[in-house]
């Protein structure tokens, strides 16, 4: 199934081209120089398993336009929760008010269908299957967790899909439609093991239909769950202090999206609340490093294909070759830094305003095996699976809370560690990335990216590196 036309999209939402001209137009009146509609139709079903039954089930429909009229510097925003002409040309004159100016506006608005590459085309819509479907995996994967280890007392499964219609066009002319699915399923399983008690999980996240549902999803999920929390069995809480840290393939691009993703977005730069608002164009950390941020990886959670202001999805390159080569761009950081915006304009839903956001974020490999990293370590730990993570923007200051890893000890890896922190700063952090591994990978979990209030799905990746030196918070 590729993206609906835009025709179809207008019939969806049950507006004309005229509709949406006449809603622009009064969104200009005031003056404002640039304008633009945001419509979004989004389902969302929930069903999760505790105890051995499905104990929960959920759907909630989300329905309306938000419209935005800038003038200068000044931004007026509102929304409707339905698409009624009338409805919605009232919103528009609060937005046009809240942004007047005295300039004169240009009222010559002329819509034109803009296509972009679909990067996440589906086979099933998730419309098309029942619940009961659907309930099926869910009990599949709790009995097979129940099965590969006899110390599982619990074990909780949740299944959510969603599927958007959006729908956007601005004072210049764009008309576009996108139709995104999401799908995450997520297990987690209690294990005893005599007087001991452990916790672990899995989980996965895609731009996917129906089909994202299978045996192999199950079975890599239960695998990963009870594998975690047998491992914890055996784990200890290092002690604290200075050193090496290598973090894993994988989930530890965490350190990325945390310790420097945020501060690379345009509109903290724009503020000069960043800490990298004065390093642009300059070397900010060794030469084989290139970090990314992509909205283009196919059915990957953070991708898109135009973001929410209508700019076509792109690979950026925020660092290149240990230069901080571009910041994330909306439209209107994009217009202050007179460069093309990058396609990170994105919002939480119609009732909110696009700002700068990650999508997908990943160091690129480099040329160096994983145990090859690893044997450079005389004493120091191994990170790879965190559950959170926050930064302070302007010092670049970073916390994250590490599930589980192992100590190294000369040259490899011995005791299995749990349950600490990893603690230092964004830029000194990047600067002391000494090597890189050849292992890229995107993790696949069903990350959230929350920022002034908005929370929005992404994804991180990394591979293998070594940061000579940061804070473990251990006993």
């Amino acid at each position: 199934m590729n993206n609906i036309t835009t025709e179809a999209m207008l019939s969806h939402f049950g507006v004309s081209v005229e509709d949406l001209k006449k809603v622009l137009a009064a969104a200009l009146e005031k003056g404002g120089g640039y304008a633009d509609l945001y419509f979004q139709h989004t389902r969302n079903n929930q069903i999760s398993l505790r105890d051995g039954e499905v104990n929960r089930a959920a759907s909630n429909v989300d329905y309306g336009v938000g419209i935005r009229t800038v003038a200068g510097d000044q931004t007026g925003y509102a929304y409707v929760e339905n698409t009624l002409p009338e409805d919605m040309i009232r919103a528009a004159r609060t937005a046009a008010g809240i942004a007047a100016t005295t300039t004169k506006p240009s009222l010559e608005i002329k819509l034109t269908e803009k296509h972009f590459h679909n990067f996440y085309p589906i086979e099933i819509p998730w419309e098309s299957v029942d619940i009961l479907r659907k309930k099926e995996y869910v009990q599949k994967l709790n009995d097979r967790i129940f099965e590969l280890d006899k110390r599982v007392i619990k074990a909780t499964v949740a299944l959510s899909d969603t599927t958007s219609y959006t729908m956007f066009c601005n004072s210049e002319g764009i008309l576009a439609s996108d139709y995104r699915p999401m799908a995450l399923m997520h297990a987690s399983c209690t294990m005893q093991d005599g007087t001991k008690i452990e916790n672990g999980y899995s989980s996965r996240a895609f731009r996917l239909g129906f089909e994202f549902l299978s045996d192999e999803l199950v079975e890599t999920l239960a695998q990963e769950t009870v594998a975690q929390t047998a491992l914890m069995f055996k784990a200890v809480k290092p002690k604290g202090g200075e050193m090496p840290v290598v973090m894993g393939a994988g989930g530890s691009g965490i350190l990325l999206h945390e310790a420097i993703g945020h501060a690379f977005e345009a509109d903290f730069n724009r503020k000069g609340v960043s800490i990298f608002s004065d390093k642009l164009g300059k070397q900010i950390c060794d030469t084989s490093i290139n970090v990314v941020d992509d909205g283009t990886i196919e059915h990957a959670r953070g991708a898109i294909n135009y973001d929410d202001e209508g700019v076509e999805s792109q690979k950026t390159y925020i660092v290149k070759d240990g230069i901080l080569n571009s910041y994330l761009h909306d439209r209107i950081s994009a217009k202050h830094y007179d460069v093309a915006p990058t396609g990170n304009g994105r919002r939480q839903s119609f009732r909110h305003a696009p700002m700068p956001r990650m999508r997908v974020t990943y160091m690129e490999s480099g040329n160096i095996p994983e145990e090859e990293i690893i044997a450079q370590v005389k004493q120091g730990v191994y990170v790879d699976n965190f559950t959170n993570g926050q930064v302070q923007i302007g010092a670049g200051d970073f916390t994250f809370f590490v599930k589980t890893g192992y100590l190294i000890e000369n040259g490899r890896l011995t005791q299995p560690i749990k349950d600490i922190n990893v603690i230092g700063n964004g830029p000194r952090a990047l600067a002391d990335i000494t090597l890189v591994g050849n292992n890229l990978k995107i993790d696949e979990g069903t990350w959230t990216c929350g920022k002034e209030g908005q929370s929005m799905p992404v994804g991180q990746g990394l591979p293998s590196v070594l940061v000579s030196k940061l804070i473990v918070g251990g006993e």
